[in-house]
């Protein structure tokens, strides 16, 4: 198998292979409970209120999380690609 086939089947197969095995570095907050009930929405309207504020402000740390993780993979995906070009050119 060529190296070229060799990488994509490592890039299809890479991300089913380990994706249980490999915590995410941005874990995603869970969504708030809301009750149907919509006497049970008056009587724990504090509560609710606080869970979604929580939910909000955790939603938007993990946006930012995701868009830190992006830059470096990014970042990381470079580097791999230029090291690899200089290893085929030493090669030749």
């Amino acid at each position: 198998m060529s190296c070229v086939c060799s990488a994509v089947v490592a890039l299809l197969l890479g991300p089913t292979c380990t994706q249980g095995a490999m915590a995410s570095p941005c874990p995603a907050p869970d969504p708030p409970y809301l009750p149907q009930s919509p006497g049970d929405m008056r009587a724990y309207a504090d509560l609710l209120r606080a869970d979604f504020e929580g939910y909000f402000a955790d939603v938007q740390a993990y946006f930012r999380c995701l868009d830190d993780e992006r830059a470096r993979a990014i970042t990381e995906a470079r580097e791999v690609s230029e090291a690899y070009g200089r290893s085929q050119r030493a090669q030749q």
